[in-house]
């Protein structure tokens, strides 16, 4: 079989430089499609879902939004394993799919599934699925550097301009947000008050969460011109919240500002983020969609930020706190010079080995095209470029011209064997 191969291809020399040429360019093609990253995702295909239930404990979280959670998810198929874990305020319950099984095909019957298990639970508890991304998707970290803004401003800045901004980035999962203080109106209630106007606790949460609303009317024709009657309730500031009736003493409305303190603060923190040890800091975590390139991303990210650095305030800028571009460029660097130093010096003991210039040629020529069915095949496995895989073909090189010098050697042997012969001489 490989004897007629090989005559196969010696008789058709030009198909077969034709079939090496087009696998060559393929394989240069395939290079610049190839996924690249600094190091291999060995992440498990998992599903995140996420509740959060704030101001519970982790025994009624575990009780009342993780355990069943986690008992109606295992009728998924294609499940290796289910996995939940209940904090303070928040539950995570990590479905765990099988290898082989698309993520986003899983994504669909985990969500297919919260439909079914939203009943379970208590009213306005609402799971939903984490971000389309990776154990290793946190490809970018930035701070903002805002030395005239306090903490709750910048974030504000963060969550309502930069992260939305980003979020439109191709490739982009998710960018979570990290640091400073969450704006939000708070009403400190004074219970004594509570008490002698005969006004609970329930009747303020609901007063004031049905007055924050705008409520529509119908339409008003007048003179040819038709006008949209609507009622206008949505809590501007905090003088809003003060004048807000929560009941009535003896036919006098009870406002909030009666029976509570309203101030601007910051919502609850399970921690801080310090940079440097230089005080807190106020940035954002942007997370790679699942099968992207992490170094096309990240060029967008970096390109999408001096768009946004533009309508920034004054004295505002980013701060790059890790960027996987420098790991990914210098993981690649380190592999190329590699290859080429691999390539050199077989090419050199190929040569002196062989003493004849078209022979080490058609051993050292397999090296590019072996190199470039390799990406091809990288591509088909959906594999990308990092430092494991790029790191096996560097070793790999060897055992590429290993067949090139055995054949060479061989056919020179029988080459001699067949002159040094002397029926074929006297032929």
């Amino acid at each position: 079989m490989v004897q007629k191969l090989i005559e196969l291809a010696l008789r058709n020399r030009l198909i077969v430089l034709l079939i090496a040429g087009s696998l060559f360019a393929w394989g240069i093609y395939s290079v610049k499609q190839n996924p690249i990253d600094a190091i291999p995702d060995l992440s498990e295909n998992q599903v995140i879902v996420f509740t959060e239930w704030m101001g519970r404990s982790p025994q009624v979280i575990e009780d009342q939004v993780t355990y069943p959670l986690v008992s109606n998810l295992q009728g998924i198929p294609k499940i290796k394993n289910i996995r939940g874990t209940s904090m303070f305020g928040m539950s995570f319950v990590y479905v765990i799919f099988e290898d082989n099984v698309d993520v986003y095909w899983a994504r669909t019957r985990v969500l297919e599934r919260l439909n079914y298990a939203q009943r379970l639970l208590s009213q306005g508890v609402t799971p939903s699925l984490g971000p389309d991304g990776t154990g290793v998707g946190h490809v970018f970290w930035y701070t903002i550097d805002a030395r005239d803004m306090d903490l709750g401003e910048q974030r504000a800045l963060q969550d309502w301009y930069v992260k939305l901004a980003l979020q439109t980035v191709p490739g982009v999962a998710e960018v979570a947000s990290f640091g400073g203080f969450e704006k939000q109106y708070q009403l400190v209630v004074d219970p004594v008050k509570l008490q002698f106007y005969k006004v609970s606790l329930m009747d303020v949460m609901n007063k004031v969460k049905a007055n924050n609303n705008d409520v529509g009317g119908r339409k008003f024709e007048m003179s040819d011109m038709a006008y949209i009657i609507r009622g206008l309730g949505y809590v501007k500031n905090k003088d809003d919240l003060e004048s807000i009736a929560v009941g009535n003493y003896n036919g006098i409305p009870v406002r909030v500002k009666d029976i509570a303190s309203v101030q601007m603060g910051g919502d609850l923190r399970l921690g801080i983020f310090d940079e440097n040890g230089e005080g807190e800091k106020v940035g954002g975590i942007v997370v790679m969609r699942y099968g992207e390139n992490a170094e096309k991303v990240i060029e967008a990210i970096k390109k999408k930020m001096g768009e946004v650095q533009k309508g920034l305030p004054k004295g505002v800028s980013f701060n790059v706190a890790y960027d996987r571009s420098s790991l990914i460029e210098a993981s690649i660097e380190n592999i190329k010079s590699k290859l080429i130093e691999e390539i050199a010096v077989v090419c050199i003991i190929v040569i002196l080995f062989l003493f004849h210039w078209r022979s080490a040629l058609s051993i050292i020529i397999q090296i590019p095209i072996t190199i470039a069915v390799s990406f091809i095949l990288l591509n088909a496995f959906g594999v990308s470029s990092n430092i494991m895989s790029l790191t096996g073909i560097a070793l790999a090189i060897g055992v590429i011209v290993d067949n090139g010098i055995i054949m060479s050697e061989n056919s020179y042997r029988n080459l001699s064997e067949w002159q040094n012969n002397p029926a074929n001489k006297k032929a």
